[in-house]
This record gives C-alpha cells, sequence and structure tokens, in this order.
C-alpha cells in the first residue's frame, strides 16, 4: 500500500504552521496584555488560544493569516471567558491585593502607565483596534478581518479611539503628547536658544 500524498503535505504544512505559532508568540503575548491587566492572566489567554489553536490545526487554511487566525481565536476566548467572569466572581476588579504598591518615579514610566490605563478605559471595539493597528503596526485590513468589520469600520473605530485617548490624557493636539511645551517653556528663553 503506498502512503496517501495528501496526508503527507498536511503534516508537512502543520509542522510548518506549528513553527510559524512558535514564531508568533510575543505577538500573541503583546496582545493579549490589551485584554487582561495582569500578566499571569495574559500568559493563561495566550496558553488557551495556543492549546485551542494547536486542537483546532487542520481548520486552518494555508494561504491565509496565521497571526489572524491565532488573534481571532485569542479574541473569541477571552470575550468567552469575561462573560463567564462576570457570573462567577463579581469585585474581583476591587481587591487591594492587584493594585500597584509604588508609584513609579520617572516621567516617562507615569506617562506610560497613564496611556496604559487610558487604554484600559476605552470601550472595548476601540481598545481592540488601537492595538492591533497602532500598537501592534497591523494593517487596516488584518485588523478588520481579526475584529470581523470592514475596512471603513476599523478607519472610524481608530480615529474615535485616538480622540478619546487624546481627550482622557487631556491632551489638546496629537503633537502635545509628544512636545510638551507647558513643562519647557521656550517662550522666556532668547530666539537664539529656543531654535
Amino acid at each position: 500500500m503506498q502512503p496517501d500524498r495528501r496526508l503527507e503535505k498536511g503534516h508537512a504544512s502543520h509542522q510548518q504552521s506549528n513553527s510559524e505559532i512558535v514564531a508568533l508568540i510575543p505577538a500573541l503575548r503583546a496582545f493579549a496584555r490589551t485584554f487582561c491587566r495582569n500578566t499571569s492572566d495574559a500568559d493563561d489567554l495566550v496558553q488557551e488560544t495556543l492549546t485551542k489553536a494547536l486542537a483546532k490545526i487542520e481548520q486552518f487554511e494555508p494561504g491565509t493569516s496565521l497571526k489572524s487566525w491565532l488573534f481571532t481565536i485569542m479574541r473569541n476566548t477571552f470575550y468567552t471567558q469575561a462573560k463567564l467572569a462576570r457570573r462567577e466572581a463579581p469585585g474581583v476588579s476591587d481587591c487591594a491585593s492587584t493594585r500597584l504598591r509604588v508609584d513609579a518615579t520617572q516621567e516617562w514610566s507615569t506617562r506610560g502607565r497613564e496611556l496604559h490605563e487610558a487604554i484600559q478605559r476605552l470601550p472595548p471595539q476601540h481598545r481592540e483596534i488601537i492595538v492591533l493597528v497602532g500598537v501592534l503596526g497591523m494593517s487596516y485590513e488584518e485588523a478588520g478581518a481579526i475584529c470581523g468589520c470592514a475596512l471603513g469600520t476599523v478607519k472610524s473605530r481608530l480615529s474615535r479611539a485616538r480622540l478619546r485617548l487624546l481627550e482622557e490624557l487631556d491632551e489638546r493636539s496629537a503633537s502635545s503628547c509628544i512636545e510638551r511645551t507647558e513643562t519647557f517653556p521656550t517662550a522666556s528663553l532668547p530666539k537664539s536658544a529656543a531654535r
């Protein structure tokens, strides 16, 4: 009996997919951090995503984006877990043991935390888009495929998310986030020194 070539080809394809999945673990961890504030919860979400993906690897269609497929599994897993958690454990977010004990002393660390908190306050749809496009650098098309929405919807959500972040951070414009003129005023300097 001669071995079936389709089975051999499928096995090789799954091995290649497995190595690609391993290469995508850092991106999965970054995406999981947008859903979970706690790092161990984010790691658990990544593990659950990988378990589901490997169990259903035969459903992955070669030629499509493995990253989008994994992100979609993660997103769906998170929402399923969130629905269950709402029913099971009210008040966990108010637990004193999950709060930071020491505030950061550096300006950049404080601003980073403020940005993270502002992103966490965004509605889930806006938070997903800002992380996918703004943080992970995905294209609008990839983000639309992951979130299951049209290109125009992605652009609209991204625009609203950016405006909301500026509002949350009490900034007047995107450039004021980069150049803090009120912290370092140049009006009092001589014109040659201000340039």
